[in-house]
């Protein structure tokens, strides 16, 4: 009979790092045969069947190396479950530190107007409507992104505060539609390091991660550079950042007229998140 332990030797052998195969291991549990920590405690007994179907999605993960949040359907997000699937970037834990800044800024300044730009799941959006007295509306170039944003603004009640629509940047921002920030985690890596990536990131919309340029700062500069035409006065720009791009983006930003520059580290002390006021 498959046991726990043999369904965890199936990720591992695959290469999945330990401490992460054990993650894995809970979140199938979980989803696929509605065990939890509650029920190990207790000492309950799984059913063959629930364990072999358990076991059959560790086998997709591992001979596929689809990523665990699209075979249970959902990533965890700043304590929320997001409706993912291969049209949006899975929310990373390093995204939360530009949610929270932002959020940060938003209610210590009092903001009423936000643009999430290149908004994907939603995540950013949601997390920043449900925690601010904040209208945000979500951008993005993909119409199933949308859905699944919209998707998941529904789930969380959020209709009425995240809003989202389709545009290529800001080409489908209103005539005299001004905001009082503009919060951005556009795709930063470059292209000629799509051979050096995880397999899984093949998953991910490479629409959401790929730049054309050397460096990674074409949407950087792209965003920045019409920033100052629906900002308010005074109004915030915040990035998320790539590896090594804060000196840049910096600099971008600088040249187009922001000041206060703030950069802040991530736990593993790279440079994650920049924010300026016009």
């Amino acid at each position: 009979m498959t046991t726990i332990q043999d369904i965890l030797k199936i990720l591992t052998d695959s290469g999945i790092e330990q401490n992460e195969a054990n993650i894995e291991v809970k979140l199938l549990l979980e989803s696929f045969a509605d065990y939890g920590t509650k029920d190990i405690i207790l000492g309950n007994k799984l059913s063959p069947q629930k364990l072999d179907l358990v076991k059959e999605k560790a086998e997709i993960r591992a001979k596929t190396r689809r990523p665990i949040q699209h075979i249970i359907g959902y990533a965890d997000f700043m304590g929320e479950k997001f409706i993912v699937n291969p049209s949006v970037l899975i929310p990373r834990d390093e995204t939360e530190i530009l949610v929270r800044k932002a959020i940060k800024i938003i209610n210590d300044n009092n903001l009423k107007t936000a643009l999430d730009v290149g908004t994907g799941s939603g995540c950013i959006a949601c997390m920043i409507a449900k925690f601010t007295d904040c209208r945000i509306i979500g951008l993005d170039i993909s119409t199933d992104a949308l859905n699944t944003a919209l998707d998941n603004a529904s789930k969380l009640n959020l209709f009425n505060k995240a809003i989202f629509r389709k545009s290529d940047i800001f080409s489908n921002v209103k005539p005299g539609e001004t905001f009082d920030i503009i919060i951005s985690n556009p795709p930063y890596i470059p292209d000629l390091m799509k051979e050096n990536l995880q397999p899984e990131v093949k998953y991910d919309p490479q629409i959401a991660l790929f730049t054309k340029d050397e460096k990674g700062l074409e949407f950087y500069n792209k965003i920045t550079e019409n920033s100052v035409d629906i900002l308010n006065k005074s109004g915030y720009l915040i990035f998320e950042l790539g590896m090594g791009q804060a000196v840049d983006v910096k600099n971008i930003m600088c040249e187009k007229g922001y000041k206060n520059i703030e950069i802040i580290k991530d736990l593993a002390g790279i440079e994650r998140v920049i924010c300026g006021q016009l």
